[in-house]
């Protein structure tokens, strides 16, 4: 069988990408204090839009405004009752739908709760509220002092979610993909990693219930299940569900609970699944011990989800550079779909690159070097600060592209 960056791929709703290569969802940090589409974040997704890609994933739309991930995410600010109560917020967020494809790339708008990961002064909850999650359990960000009090200071104490909470954010969920499909985008991904509301429940070390919503795999599957089959109920047929997960948020001893979660997401009739956190390019000799561990993780649980559930779409993001190391996860039949981030912030035409035979292969590559920290950055541990430089750096470089300005790769 051959295998082509260039072929267009199907997905069960019917929602065809014109070729594999998806822009990666990221976060844009455009909002603004608004939490709504800016022309800042209109503007970028132009860019972007006019770039080849097969498809574009939109950075987080938080599903309530008082529960966010990150200072300048968009957010649902209240119920929405549809397009004849909300002909303003659904023109809003029209613009939006319509700079992202209006060059005739599909869009699809990852949405999110953040649970226990909501920062204390994001949102409109309020400084000393407490953030929810399945169970109360701490946001722990490591095991050094240093790392505890960062997490005290940075996430409040969550409390356990009642059947009530359970019900609000569910709707939630179901009103925020409603008015992306009024607004004209082709689908939804529901952020389901990352340490996000929906992994929280999915996780046995984040979920200690006891009721309807914990206990088994099936059991912590319940509040995805219950959000997707919702959403289908209001959404039109061709209307794409996505779902995105880490598989660094798991390990092999909760290998097989995981695979009955996908299991059971496929019954639900997701059309594609994003899994994220690992490397398909070739191994750096300069990677530690922890990181090969890690992207070894990551390629086994992306071939293991093949084998068992070979007519899944199957997205893999994390690392692609080239096409030399694209086309290998398609040969090696790993996904159906490449996901690519921080390129398409330094290049937003990368898919170009790719897609143009006349390149060399050893050319068609975006090599990025990591971002260096400041000197008096050494005092923190050194994955909180490395994650938080990364994220800036290349949020700094889609605010340079919503502007129109040059961006700049980090320097060697």
């Amino acid at each position: 069988m051959s295998f082509s960056l260039s072929d267009a791929v199907k997905l069960p709703c019917g929602l065809v990408f014109p070729n594999r290569i998806v822009k990666a969802a990221m976060a844009e940090m455009l909002a603004g204090f608004g939490h709504n589409p800016t022309p800042s974040l209109v503007e970028v997704y132009n860019q972007w839009g006019q770039g080849s890609w097969g498809g574009l994933l939109t950075g987080n739309v938080q599903v309530d405004v008082n529960h966010i991930g990150s200072p300048f995410d968009p957010a649902l600010h209240g119920e929405y009752k549809g397009k004849e109560s909300c002909e303003t917020l659904v023109e809003n967020w029209s613009n939006y739908a319509r700079a992202c494809q209006q060059h005739g790339t599909p869009a699809i708008v990852q949405i999110s709760h953040p649970g226990r990961q909501s920062f204390r002064g994001t949102g409109k909850r309020g400084f000393f509220a407490s953030t929810i999650a399945p169970s109360a359990i701490p946001v722990q960000m490591g095991t050094s002092f240093i790392e505890w009090l960062m997490g005290c200071i940075a996430f409040p104490a969550p409390r356990e979610m009642t059947q009530a909470d359970i019900d609000t954010v569910t709707r939630q969920f179901i009103d925020t993909a409603r008015l992306m499909a009024d607004s004209g985008f082709s689908g939804i991904e529901l952020h389901g990693a990352h340490g996000y509301l929906i992994d929280q429940f999915l996780n046995p070390k984040t979920n200690i219930r006891t009721d309807a919503y914990g206990g088994s795999p099936e059991k912590r599957a319940k509040f995805v299940l219950d959000i997707i089959r919702g959403i289908r109920e209001v959404v039109p047929v061709n209307f794409c569900i996505g779902i995105k997960l880490n598989s660094a948020d798991h390990s092999l001893s909760t290998f097989d609970d995981t695979m009955t979660q996908i299991r059971l997401l496929i019954e639900a009739k997701i059309d594609f699944l994003e899994v994220s956190g690992g490397s398909y390019e070739d191994p750096k000799p300069q990677k530690s011990a922890r990181t090969a561990a890690r992207e070894a993780f990551f390629l086994e649980f992306a071939r293991e989800t093949r084998k068992r559930f070979p007519n899944l779409v199957l997205m893999l993001t994390g690392g692609f550079r080239s096409r030399m190391g694209a086309e290998f996860a398609l040969k090696e039949n790993a996904c159906d779909l490449i996901g690519i981030g921080r390129p398409a912030t330094i290049d937003p035409k990368f898919p170009r690159m790719l897609l143009d035979e006349s390149i060399p292969d050893e050319q068609a590559q975006l090599l990025l070097n990591k971002v260096p920290a400041p000197f008096f950055t050494r005092i923190f541990p050194s994955h909180i600060i490395g994650a938080g430089l990364e994220t800036t750096y290349y949020g700094g470089q889609i605010g340079r592209i919503s502007k129109g300005l040059k961006t700049v790769a980090p320097p060697a």
